[in-house]
C-alpha cells in the first residue's frame, strides 16, 4: 500500500466516521423534531441512514484492493443497498417509519402487526436504532429467482450465486420460517440493518487497521475501537419483534421509535444457549 492509497482511505475513514456521528445525532433529536414536525424527522433519519450508506460506499471505492467488500454477506449487502437507494430506479426500500406514517394515513394499516428481524448482537450492547427495509424488497431487487422488474440489472451473470451467499449468510429463511410460522403476511416482514451495518464496518475496519491504515481525527479513532473491540454480530440468529397497529399505536403517531413501540416475539438462538 503506498503513500496515496493510505491517504486516500483515512480521509474516507474520515468522512465515513463524520457521518455515522451525523446520524447518531439526526436519532437523538429524532424525539423532540417528531413532536412539531414528523415528516422533516423521519426524513432526516433516513437520509441520515442513506449518507452512511454512501460514506461506506466510498470507503469501498478506496480500499477494495485491501479488502473483499463482495466476499462476505453483510458488506455486499450494503453496497447493494447503496447502490439501489442511488440510483432510484425503483420504489423499494422505504423505511418502515417512512411505510408508517408517511405514505399513507396510518388508520389504513389498523390491526396490521409487523415483525422485525434483528440480527443478534453478542458484544457490546445492541444499537438502540432500528432502520427497517422490507425483507421482500432485498429479494425484489437482488434474486433473479423472483424475475421482479425492480430486479438490479448489473452483474446479471453471477446474481444468482451471489445473492445465495448473502443469503444463507444472513440466514433469511430462519426469518421466512418465522414470519409462516406466526402467519405474518410476508410484505409485513421488515429487517433491520443496523446489526448488519455494523457488522460490516466491524469487519472492515479490523480489516484496515491489519493493514496499517491510519485512523486520524477524533471520529474515527473513536468508532475505530468501538467497531473493532465492541460490536459483535451474529449473522445467523434474531431477535424477532412486533409492532401492532393498534387504537393507541395510531393515536400517539411516531412520538416513539419503532424499538421501544414494539414487544418482542422470541428468538432463534434459545435452543442454541440450552445446548451449550
Amino acid at each position: 500500500m503506498d503513500d496515496i492509497t493510505a491517504k486516500s482511505i483515512a480521509s474516507a475513514l474520515g468522512r465515513f466516521a463524520n457521518a455515522m456521528r451525523l446520524y447518531g445525532e439526526a436519532f437523538i433529536r429524532y424525539r423532540d423534531l417528531v413532536a412539531i414536525d414528523q415528516e422533516e424527522a423521519i426524513h432526516n433519519l433516513d437520509r441520515a441512514f442513506e449518507h452512511n450508506l454512501e460514506g461506506f460506499h466510498t470507503l469501498y471505492d478506496v480500499s477494495q484492493g485491501l479488502f473483499d467488500f463482495h466476499g462476505h454477506p453483510d458488506s455486499s449487502l450494503l453496497i447493494a443497498l447503496r447502490n439501489a437507494l442511488h440510483h432510484r430506479d425503483h420504489p423499494l426500500f422505504h423505511s418502515l417509519l417512512q411505510t408508517i406514517w408517511l405514505d399513507g394515513k396510518p388508520e389504513r394499516l389498523h390491526g396490521a402487526e409487523y415483525l422485525i428481524a434483528r440480527h443478534r448482537t453478542t458484544g457490546g450492547n445492541p444499537p438502540p436504532m432500528m432502520h427497517l427495509i422490507k425483507l421482500e424488497d432485498i429479494y425484489d431487487r437482488l434474486d433473479p429467482r423472483r424475475e421482479s422488474v425492480y430486479l438490479n440489472q448489473m452483474g446479471r451473470a453471477n446474481a444468482l450465486p451471489r445473492f445465495v451467499a448473502l443469503e444463507n449468510g444472513l440466514a433469511f429463511e430462519k426469518v421466512w420460517g418465522k414470519a409462516i410460522k406466526d402467519r405474518y403476511p410476508f410484505k409485513q416482514v421488515y429487517l433491520d440493518i443496523l446489526p448488519i451495518f455494523n457488522s460490516a464496518v466491524s469487519r472492515v475496519f479490523t480489516a484496515l487497521d491489519g493493514a496499517g491504515v491510519p485512523f486520524e481525527g477524533f471520529d474515527a479513532n473513536a468508532y475505530k475501537s468501538t467497531f473493532i473491540d465492541e460490536l459483535r454480530t451474529d449473522l445467523q440468529h434474531f431477535d424477532f419483534f412486533g409492532l401492532r397497529m393498534h387504537e393507541l399505536q395510531i393515536e400517539l403517531g411516531p412520538k416513539f421509535t419503532i424499538q421501544e413501540a414494539s414487544i418482542s416475539r422470541g428468538c432463534t438462538y434459545e435452543k442454541v444457549m440450552e445446548a451449550e
